[in-house]
């Protein structure tokens, strides 16, 4: 079984397990590759979905993502490596995963009653994804399981296997350990399906809010869906004399000066929601980032955290790990959660334009974050009548498919390209340096 191992670790942990499955791998005869990610040239996803419609099946970015993703498409096994991250993954092995939408087709199918994305291939591989926590966490560990179970339905995996590694297990435990997964692999047995842990809003005490800053967390900026909603929610805010800040995510995390000032903001203010778009199933690499140097940055000044996803599938649903995500980064760090919204479809309603210059197709849309906005400002979880408004289907699902597979065909056409379905990876032979 040809094998190809991503190890999304800064941390002599990952070197053990990726050692313990080596020695498994070798000791069934099936061929491996170990990739260490950090060391590789990956550009985060831009968000343009040129590997739909400029050159399909391939992302516009020409480095290590490119090989990486034909490896993946031409493996039996892709094994995936990461620190349990807030529930989900390290930045290092999002950035990768996010490139993977080049290997499935924008057009749209149902799933199990759900809008996903097509398949390019025909064949996908089998998925071992392995987490590691320093201490047990029962909350953080389901949410990682339900991500991964997110990832297989959206990346067509075969068979998917989810291990978590706890602690310092001895290198005999973790051999062990290797083994069972692999055992699981061969056998075709995918693991068992958690449901997605009740996301609690906090219980503490209820108190003003004086200052707010908004983290937009997409590549698009000030021009994206997730702008126009943060913007039009802190307008509200504003109005009720709240000091309000705005800060782009994807123009600061490679600054240190910006990346300070976005801490700074953070551990100064009373309330800081951020703002992003879905990226297969969880955040943006850059966003996970952001929010690993948040929490190591981390004051004790009392602070409440809330979140506003949107993505390009017509159920609101598709948001709901990457908002557990959040939560429990809430959690783990000290922030008084407040709730999260969640809209469907947002791409093709909204696509970054201000909410105030829409026709009445936003008029929900509006009426949502200003009851958000009510809450927020007492200090208040955002109220479950904002959450359902925002997330109420907009257009039905056959609909949706209609018309966004022609939606992107013409996009295509834009571009001179009549195929929109090419497989550029069958076949292929990359090397990673």
């Amino acid at each position: 079984m040809k094998t190809l191992i991503l190890n999304g670790f800064h941390h002599e942990m990952g070197e053990r397990i990726n050692a313990a499955l080596e020695s498994q791998l070798r000791s069934r005869g099936w061929d491996f590759e170990s990739v260490l990610l950090c060391d590789q040239k990956i550009g985060n996803c831009a968000g343009d979905f040129f590997c739909w419609v400029r050159k399909p099946g391939m992302c516009n970015t020409d480095d290590d993502n490119r090989i990486l993703a034909a490896k993946i498409v031409q493996s039996d096994l892709v094994i995936y490596l990461t620190p349990v991250t807030f529930g989900g993954y390290s930045s290092d092995l999002k950035r990768m995963v996010d490139h993977q939408i080049q290997n499935i087709s924008p057009m749209f199918t149902t799933v199990n009653g759900e809008i996903h994305h097509q398949k390019r291939y025909a064949q996908y591989p089998h998925v071992l994804t392995i987490g590691w926590m320093q201490e047990p966490n029962e909350q953080a560990g389901t949410i990682f399981r339900h991500l991964v179970h997110r990832n297989s339905i959206n990346m067509y995996s075969k068979t998917t296997v989810c291990g978590l590694v706890t602690g310092q297990p001895s290198d005999s435990d973790l051999t062990s350990q290797a083994a069972s997964w692999l055992d699981a692999i061969a056998s075709a047995s995918s693991s068992p399906v958690p449901d997605l842990p009740t996301q609690s809003v906090s219980s503490a005490e209820a108190s003003p809010i004086r200052r707010a800053v908004l983290l937009v967390g997409s590549p698009r900026t000030r021009k994206s869906t997730s702008a126009s909603l943060g913007t039009y929610l802190f307008e509200q805010l504003k109005s009720r004399g709240i000091e309000t800040e705005v800060i782009q995510v994807y123009t600061s995390i490679n600054s240190p000066a910006k990346t300070q000032a976005m801490l700074d903001a953070v551990n100064n203010a009373d309330l800081t929601v951020l703002a992003f778009p879905l990226y297969v199933d969880s955040l943006p690499a850059p966003v996970i980032e952001a929010l690993e140097k948040i929490a190591a940055h981390r004051n004790s000044h009392p602070s409440k955290f809330a979140a506003i996803a949107n993505c390009g599938f017509p159920e609101a649903l598709h948001n709901d790990t990457a908002l557990a995500i959040c939560a429990e980064f809430a959690r783990q760090n000290g922030f008084d959660w407040l709730g999260a919204l969640a809209l469907g479809g947002g791409e093709g309603l909204v696509h970054g334009a201000p909410l105030n210059e829409m026709d009445g197709r936003a008029i929900p849309i509006k009426k949502s974050l200003e009851l958000a906005a009510e809450s927020l400002a007492m200090g208040l979880p955002i109220s479950r009548s904002a959450q359902d408004l925002l997330a109420r289907p907009i257009i039905p699902n056959w609909m949706y498919k209609l018309f966004g597979g022609f939606g992107w065909k013409q996009a295509a056409k834009q571009y001179g390209v009549k195929d929109i379905a090419a497989r550029p990876y069958e076949n292929v032979k990359q090397e990673v340096e």
